[in-house]
């Protein structure tokens, strides 16, 4: 059309007509021109466009990123509500008996809920040679009411009822809703004659001491793991001596590391002094390498609180150690007055395979190498008496011992590694807090140069596209 109207070859004659032709074909071309280019923004206007997605795009790339390092992303509650479950768990329902559990597989995390006054199963298929642990842990919702006998029952059980296991675990005096961890365990010892053998063994997850608590249910995550034999058999009798004196909490200069919020976000520390802040309610996972032969020691302490608060809340700082299958070996519970407090674990045996053929929970669960937890909670109720905080805390950790060879396996766990402490966690426990702060901010990198490259080429074919239409006009 264009053409017809400026683009034609030669001189053109002109009259009173036409005139009035190109005056009314002025007016059109410019109506449309002016149509064309009212929805086209300034150049000051892209480039506040482009910035305004930029910025998008980063804020929406950071979630992910404090995701992936275990650290809560900006509107996310710090209280036990926030537990970060494996990113992997599959949702499974527990069945309410035999005939309708579902298959845990070992080395997967599942995610279930658990209602008031329900006893719900699942099911194992187990070989006749493996150990099997699974771990059960239970998160009620931040505001729950609490009873001081409330808790979890795990048990293990075969298809003739006989019992393998059981194991409870109890939110304490304290009656502060945070995450609690229970085990159940299937094992070949000839010391245990029942239970042996190739088959389907059940796994009974209930709530007890429910009489006063809230009746919401409670979210599960839930783990398996099998331990394979040992190549040669040995001993079956448990150490008759160790070093039980109470360690000496390991002194210097304190690194930041803030911990993670479910065990599988656990922050990896090694032996010394690592600083971070909690607010009431909140849970802080870390875990520590230990090998075969080492002894593990720790001990957590409150800063006094600010302000004008007063009082005493009970139990109000709990530091629990779970073993690699997330079993509890030991815990320490300390009330607090506002004043600087402490609460440090008993001692505990070195990492021997026979420890697991002792009864006292300390030593029985000191049976592998591995990462071992170390979970420090800080009571809901201390916020009604020394206000939200947050709280300085400072976690000391000592780990003695050289790591000695560990026994001979005949294959490999499921999932692998697990009784195993390579030179890459070591590395990692020795960065503590560092690495996690280094993953996030590289992912937060890789999303913004991710984010960036689209916004560009966006931009780009914008230009082009205008560029096109100037040259058309």
């Amino acid at each position: 059309m264009r053409r017809g109207l400026a683009g034609q070859d030669g001189p053109r004659s002109s009259g009173p007509d036409d005139d009035e032709g190109w005056r009314v074909m002025g007016r059109r071309t410019a109506w449309w021109r002016a149509r064309a280019w009212r929805g086209r923004p300034s150049a000051r206007a892209r480039v506040a466009a482009v910035g305004a997605v930029l910025c998008t795009a980063a804020a929406a790339s950071w979630p992910a990123a404090a995701a992936a390092a275990g650290t809560p992303s900006a509107g996310v509650s710090s209280a036990a509500s926030s537990y970060a479950f494996a990113e992997d768990a599959q949702p499974v329902d527990g069945a309410k008996g035999t005939s309708g559990a579902e298959l845990l597989e070992a080395g997967r995390a599942y995610r279930s809920s658990l209602p008031r006054d329900t006893k719900l199963y699942y099911s194992l298929r187990l070989d006749a040679a493996s150990n099997a642990y699974v771990s059960v842990t239970a998160i009620p919702r931040a505001d729950a009411t609490l009873s001081i006998t409330d808790g979890i029952k795990v048990s293990v059980q075969d298809v003739d009822n006989h019992s393998c296991s059981n194991e409870r675990a109890r939110f304490g005096a304290a009656k502060s809703p945070h995450p609690i961890t229970a085990w159940g365990v299937r094992t070949t010892s000839p010391a245990n004659p029942v239970c042996q053998g190739t088959g389907t063994y059940y796994v009974v997850v209930e709530r007890a001491g429910t009489a006063d608590s809230s009746p919401g249910a409670w979210d599960l995550e839930i783990t398996a793991t099998t331990e394979p034999r040992l190549k040669q058999a040995g001993s079956t009798s448990p150490p008759k001596a160790w070093n039980s004196a109470l360690p000496t909490p390991v002194s210097g200069a304190a690194k930041h590391s803030q911990g993670g919020a479910g065990f599988s976000r656990a922050a990896t520390v090694g032996q010394g002094v690592w600083s971070a802040d909690i607010t009431p309610g909140q849970t802080l996972f870390y875990k520590v390498p230990v090998g075969w032969g080492q002894q593990p020691s720790a001990t957590a302490e409150l800063g006094s609180a600010n302000g004008d608060g007063h009082g005493y809340a009970i139990d109000a700082l709990a530091l629990t150690l779970y073993n690699p299958v997330r079993a509890d070996v030991e815990d320490a519970n300390v009330g607090y007055d506002g004043k600087q407090k402490s609460a440090s674990l008993a001692a505990v045996p070195a990492v021997d395979y026979t420890n697991r053929y002792a009864i006292p929970d300390h030593v029985n669960g000191m049976r592998f190498a591995g990462s071992y937890y170390l979970v420090v909670h800080l009571a809901a109720g201390v916020a009604d008496k020394f206000g939200d905080g947050p709280f300085r805390l400072r976690l000391r950790v000592g780990v003695e011992g050289a790591p000695q060879d560990g026994p001979r396996y005949e294959g490999q766990s499921v999932p692998g590694n697990v009784f195993e402490v390579t030179a890459q966690d070591r590395h990692a426990a020795a960065e503590g807090g560092t690495a996690a702060a280094h993953a996030t901010m590289k992912a937060v990198a890789v999303g913004g140069i991710g984010a960036g490259t689209v916004v560009l080429a966006v931009l780009g074919v914008w230009t082009v596209a205008a560029r096109r239409r100037a040259r058309a006009w």
